[in-house]
């Protein structure tokens, strides 16, 4: 069956085609093309194509376009169909255009530039343009996000994977991209009332109702609408910096866009109601810097108000993966005669390559309507969390049908019902259960239990030599408020077993996993450890961090029984109490040698363990935050707010077998910091204090990293336990230029890497009650085989490395150049080191 043939059956009108100027032959760019009576509706590209489709019975297309004569077209309801239009001059419009000329000067000047001056002017009265310089606002917004499979039909239908799914394949719409086919695979919509009040300033968002497909238990839902909504963000033509797919680009009316920008002024018109606007159209003046190409309108009544906006992303921008990406922005007038953002639209083409057919397709609609302005509410309105959601229970598609701002077509209805029925197919989810083992590491072993993490089954060390492990646990289906975990390790060197059980039970309704999470946890474990080794979002048996440089042989064995409860809130305040028993011994050339008084009776001696009997509390503040739930972990996805994590423990003497009296308390922030065309920032800084007399392995064990992977908030040239503190501060920079450099070198920038530049300090000092030699009782630093200190204290000179990275190596890997900048005196220390990352981003 063909395409036509297909749309046809499903109702969809598609109609694609070039629009030109009828005397000269040029490409119109920005005409408005839509269907009388419907609210569908498009605009011309930068090559004067487009494209568009509607489920309604409709037989007539207009065109639109100011200086022109709107044009209407008959056209055959649910076929696919061809029309090229010529649009003759209006010469009613035109007696009222200026005409700046065709031919650009060879040499650009802001100096004497009408369109420079212009922008200017509407730099200057951005403010009380937008919709903040109100006392009050509210809108309601509807918004629709999806992401399609995009090959060409006769491949995605003999797909391997899709073949099988004729139901899933037919589903294709062939209007959206030339030659290719969209598949949608995944859709959400959701419906929100808006408030806004200017003094004291507060934010209100009520969500109403959301749709989205649902691909159950393999797929974090939640987290699919987290990243969609920090990869497609708001697009605020006001703002000087617009965040999109990750990536930060200056707004062509920034305040500093006339240095980045060039600008043209290609006419003047005025429209039948009277408004005068001018057309801007503009370009960087670096191709590969991250900026627009596109045309603006702006009224020319004084306000200059932006009326709206197209533009896209030029193909020498360096944006993994996106081949095309398109944005559009609509105003209306309120009745003061500003303008407000009435309509915005993104379109974002995927693919490997840039000539490769497959890829994704992902397209993110926002349009506003019943716009108040400076009508106040009631002061609760504005009072409480600033998202609260009030979803109704079975709304259905009535529902929906009456409160879209525009229909969904016959494909995207469709694909609610498609990928329900898939995910409820046996061999579907034979396919997603092997797929889910191979990324997330945990494979199905019957209804109830799945094994894993499979990453960790096999491993190497000094101390245990070769090792096995094999755990699991239990799934949803078992119980969604209860999850049993255990594993078992053997060492063949050591010859001991290792092994972990731990259970979580759910304080909700929901699962253990879905935020916000109030739930139980209780564990033992008796296994091995490498003291200060903090890995981030990573097993710590992993086989690939089996491999590390220099001696790494002094370990731990460890007994814990721990219990703690975690309480999360919707605004992402969070707090953790917990109740910790641990017994450590020390392992492999670790030994813990208690100083002895001098006398003969108090001589030296090596003890076998250290027990302590610890309460904490951990404060967390994550305003705004986003993440992925893993099946491990949470994945956090970086936006400019920043983190806040106040931890606090005490030691309880003489409670079950505790033997030290202590206090701990640590405050870290983690923040990004975005640069416009400068990149990013990602600052982390850290301070915490020990009070209390303590042997070292209590102390503050600074994080090391004898691993070749490059790990973000660890030292990565220091050694194990090289340096303790019980009070201390630092700081952590990586800065991504984000190919700001490279992007300017002719033959570099094709390579799309992007640069890294990074630098930690860390300041600590050991008080004088916690020096070993001057304090009998408490344990020796560690020495080596020679009586060498291996353990140090910071009071001479803060703790520094620096390092130059080069990323997006095959769009994945992250490749740093490390400089160890002090202590260069310690034994057994590197003072250059190569560390690799694995990062996916755009």
């Amino acid at each position: 069956m063909n395409a036509g043939s297909v749309m046809a059956q499903i109702g969809v009108t598609a109609v694609k085609g070039t629009v030109t100027d009828a005397t000269t032959k040029e490409a119109l760019i920005g005409v408005s093309v839509f269907i009388p009576g419907t609210s569908t509706g498009t605009s011309t590209d930068y090559e004067g194509n487009f494209q568009i489709r509607t489920n309604q019975q409709k037989d007539k297309i207009q065109f639109s376009y100011l200086g022109y004569r709107t044009a209407t077209y008959t056209i055959k309801p649910g076929e696919e169909q061809t029309l090229n239009v010529r649009l003759e001059a209006d010469a009613r419009q035109l007696s009222e255009v200026m005409v700046v000329g065709k031919k650009r000067k060879v040499h650009y000047s802001n100096k004497n530039n009408p369109a420079v001056d212009l922008i200017r002017e509407i730099v200057d009265n951005k403010q009380k343009n937008r919709p903040e310089s109100y006392d009050y606002v509210q809108y309601e917004q509807y918004e629709k996000t999806q992401m399609s499979l995009v090959n060409t039909p006769e491949k995605l239908k003999r797909n391997l994977l899709l073949r099988k799914y004729d139901f899933i394949t037919n589903n294709l719409d062939t209007t959206l991209l030339p030659g290719r086919a969209v598949l949608p695979f995944y859709i959400q919509e959701e419906l929100t009332e808006n408030y806004f009040r200017k003094s004291p300033q507060a934010r209100k968002t009520v969500v109403k109702a959301e749709k989205k497909v649902d691909f159950g238990e393999f797929v974090d839902n939640k987290g699919i609408m987290a990243y969609m909504q920090h990869m497609y963000q708001d697009v605020d033509i006001y703002d000087n910096n617009i965040t999109i797919l990750t990536n930060q680009f200056l707004s062509p009316i920034a305040d500093m866009a006339p240095t980045f920008y060039k600008f043209y002024l290609k006419d003047t018109v005025r429209t039948d109601e009277g408004q005068q606007l001018a057309r801007l159209q503009f370009e960087p003046r670096n191709p590969s810097a991250f900026m627009f190409t596109g045309s603006l309108y702006v009224t020319l009544d004084g306000t200059y108000a932006v009326q709206s906006v197209d533009m896209e992303v030029s193909k020498g921008v360096s944006i993994n993966w996106v081949r095309d990406l398109k944005i559009k922005l609509d105003f209306e007038k309120n009745p003061d005669g500003r303008y407000h953002l009435s309509r915005s639209g993104l379109k974002a083409d995927f693919g490997l390559t840039q000539n490769s057919d497959m890829g994704f397709y992902g397209e993110r609609v926002v349009s506003y309507r019943d716009y108040k302005i400076n009508e106040a509410q009631p002061g609760a309105r504005y009072e409480g969390d600033a998202v609260v959601r009030v979803l109704q229970a079975g709304l259905g598609e009535d529902f929906w049908q009456a409160s879209r701002h525009d229909s969904l077509s016959a494909v995207e209805v469709n694909t609610y019902t498609n990928i329900d029925s898939l995910v409820n197919m046996k061999s579907f989810r034979r396919t997603m259960d092997w797929g889910t083992a191979l990324i997330a590491g945990y494979k199905r072993a019957g209804a109830n239990i799945e094994i894993g993490p499979i990453n960790t089954f096999y491993s190497f060390n000094p101390v245990e030599g070769f090792r096995l492990r094999f755990g699991g646990r239990t799934t949803n289906n078992f119980s969604k408020k209860v999850m049993l975990e255990t594993y078992t390790a053997y060492g063949f060197k050591d010859e001991k077993w290792k092994y972990y059980l731990g259970g979580t039970y759910s304080l909700t309704d929901r699962s253990i996993w879905e935020f916000p999470v109030r739930a139980i946890r209780v564990s033992y474990q008796k296994d091995t450890s490498i003291p200060g080794q903090e890995l981030q979002f990573v097993q710590e048996d992993n086989f690939l961090l089996s491999f590390k440089r220099g001696d790494n042989d002094k370990w731990l064995y460890n007994e814990t029984y721990n219990i703690d409860y975690l309480r999360e809130f919707e605004n992402h305040m969070s707090y953790r109490i917990g109740f910790r028993n641990w017994r450590q011994s020390p392992a492999g050339s670790l030994q813990y040698i208690q100083v002895g008084d001098g006398s003969g009776d108090d001589e030296a001696m090596a003890l076998q363990h250290l027990t302590t009997t610890e309460a904490s509390v951990e404060l967390r503040w994550a305003p705004n935050e986003q993440f992925l739930q893993g099946k491990i972990y949470r994945t956090p996805v970086a936006n400019r707010h920043p983190v806040f994590t106040l931890r606090a423990a005490a030691g309880l003497k003489g409670t079950f077998g505790g033997q030290f009296e202590y206090q701990k308390v640590a405050l870290n922030v983690s923040k990004r910091f975005y640069l416009s065309q400068l990149g990013y920032s990602d600052v982390v800084t850290e301070g915490g204090y020990v009070f209390g007399q303590v042997p070292f392995p209590l102390l503050a064990v600074h994080r090391a990293n004898q691993s070749y992977s490059y790990q973000l908030q660890s030292y990565n040239l220091m050694n194990f336990l090289e340096f303790v503190s019980d009070q201390y501060a630092s700081v952590h920079i990586d800065h991504s230029f984000n190919g700001f450099i490279f992007n300017k070198l002719p033959l570099i920038k094709k390579t799309k890497l992007r640069e890294f530049v990074t630098f930690k300090a860390l300041y600590g000092k050991v008080r004088d009650e916690n020096r070993p030699y001057e304090n009998p009782g408490l344990l020796h630093f560690p020495t080596d085989a020679n009586g060498l200190p291996i353990t140090y204290t910071l009071e001479n000179k803060p703790y520094m490395e620096a390092s130059v990275g080069i990323g997006n190596i095959f769009n994945f890997f992250r490749v740093d150049l490390v400089k160890r900048l002090t202590y260069l005196d310690h034994p057994n220390v590197s003072e250059l080191g190569i560390r690799g990352r694995f990062k996916f981003d755009f």
